[in-house]
């Protein structure tokens, strides 16, 4: 038998075109909702926020979208990404399945957030755009983003939620080298961070009111749109990148996965590994057997486990589309778990659909579980994981080791997003014994969920 790790595709078969999954669902994706007048959103509607290359994405039904070539030029610096056997990590579970993990810590900001960070930045300079404003949680999509906008000449202003600000220094030193502006959210900056900081000086703050806060500087600038590193569909189609390549990687392992495994906050990186797969089972043929899809997020903000499907804002201030989504409701503020990139109070509307169709399950698991994984995986495979990618190995590790209890050799696939060398004291809080679990608080989330908006659909 082989003992092959890791396998790597050549530049040349890497995908000249994104997967766009609406073209093969059974059931339409609800549309988005104007928030004044909640009526389904037209293109013109989104034409403060984005360039009208992205809202073409966002509302197209092709089946694939091409990929440009000065996108892909960028996009080989890293890409093809390495697919790895985790055979050290198989031994030490004593499992008789197969674990195979799509690497996309080898970018330049060390996760999988540059992949749609470099389309983005091309499409807007492409229309003239001069500086592009952004959320961030743990830092990887503000980086990302600084590092693409610096590559097609853009400014980039990127609104760090407070907690991760504090918590992780290197990440904003990253994105100041690459040339970005990084403040924390709420912020003094805008209307909305203002309004939030009167009322609560000492606010932690969330994803929902660091988006808030971009948008707003977006609409109010001629010069800036809005980027953003999750959830909408232009950001899940530039992520299916990975699984397109898995697929490929997988064959050339003579392999086939049986369950599919991601972490999951916003959706993007685990649509970027999950739906390719999906695709292939739905439009049928040789590789359309049925494989377990499985996402995991984090017990102290599980969206898409224990959140409403129901219409929401993207945002705390209300500024954004309604979305009909898995959500904690708009006004949630989540516990400040380590995972930063996974504290956001929805799911993409795409991966909330895919899980109301029974094409996915979702589990969720506290953070001390993900951080023993991740350091069970560091130790055996060599690669310090980001706190959010813990997640994805915690869910592949129980896979693993249910086979074992089943007497099953299944293939298992995971999506490792990124490194974790900035999250560094996470992983001393955890060592030392300081890391506790974060429980959210249920009369706040039930709060949040009776704050809904009232929607007819």
């Amino acid at each position: 038998m082989s003992e092959q790790i890791k396998y790597l595709l050549d530049e040349s078969r890497m995908p000249k075109a994104w997967y766009n999954i609406a073209a093969d669902l059974p059931v339409p994706l609800p549309p988005p909702l104007h928030p004044g007048t909640l009526q389904p959103l037209g293109p013109s509607d989104l034409a403060p926020i984005f360039p009208s290359a992205i809202i073409a994405q966002e509302m197209s039904t092709e089946r694939w979208i091409d990929i440009p070539e000065p996108v892909r030029d960028v996009l080989t610096q890293w890409r093809p990404s390495p697919l790895f056997r985790a055979r050290r990590l198989e031994k030490l579970l004593g499992t008789p399945a197969k674990i195979y993990y799509k690497y996309e810590g080898v970018s330049p900001a060390g996760s999988h957030k540059p992949n749609s960070a470099v389309p983005q930045a091309w499409y807007n300079a492409q229309e003239g755009v001069k500086r592009l404003s952004t959320e961030t949680g743990a830092g990887q999509w503000g980086s990302s983003l600084s590092y693409a906008g610096g590559l097609f000449g853009l400014d980039v202003t990127v609104f760090q939620v407070r907690v991760s600000y504090d918590q992780k220094p290197y990440r904003r030193a990253l994105m100041e080298t690459w040339g970005g502006r990084c403040i924390a959210s709420p912020s003094n900056e805008t209307e909305y961070g203002r309004a939030v900081l009167a009322q609560h000086p000492d606010h932690i703050g969330s994803l929902g009111i660091a988006i808030s806060e971009a948008v707003e500087v977006a609409a109010k600038n001629d010069d800036t749109k809005y980027a953003l590193g999750s959830v909408l569909n232009h950001v899940l189609l530039h992520q299916t990148i990975v699984g397109e390549e898995a697929i490929l990687q997988m064959e050339m392992a003579g392999d086939d996965p049986d369950v599919v495994v991601g972490c999951v906050g916003g959706g993007s990186n685990f649509a970027g590994i999950a739906f390719p797969f999906i695709g292939l089972q739905l439009r049928g043929g040789p590789n359309a057997k049925k494989r377990r899809i499985v996402a995991v997020e984090p017990s102290a903000c599980p969206s898409l486990s224990r959140g409403k499907y129901a219409y929401d804002f993207g945002d705390t201030a209300h500024l954004t589309p309604l979305v009909k989504m898995h959500t904690l409701g708009s006004d949630f503020t989540p516990p400040g778990l380590h995972a930063g990139g996974l504290r956001y109070h929805g799911m993409a509307p795409l991966v909330s659909h895919v899980k109301e169709l029974g094409l996915i399950e979702a589990r969720n698991v506290t953070q001390t579980d993900c951080f023993e994984a991740g350091v069970m995986f560091a130790r055996t495979e060599g690669i310090v994981p980001a706190p959010e990618s813990t997640h994805a190995i915690r869910g592949a590790i129980e896979e693993a080791l249910r086979c074992k209890a089943e007497g099953k050799s299944e293939t298992i696939l995971f999506c490792l997003s990124g490194h974790g060398h900035f999250d560094m004291t996470a992983y001393t809080n955890y060592l030392s014994g300081k890391l506790v679990d974060q429980a959210y608080d249920e009369k706040e989330l039930a709060m949040a969920l009776a704050g809904l908006p009232q929607v007819d659909a």
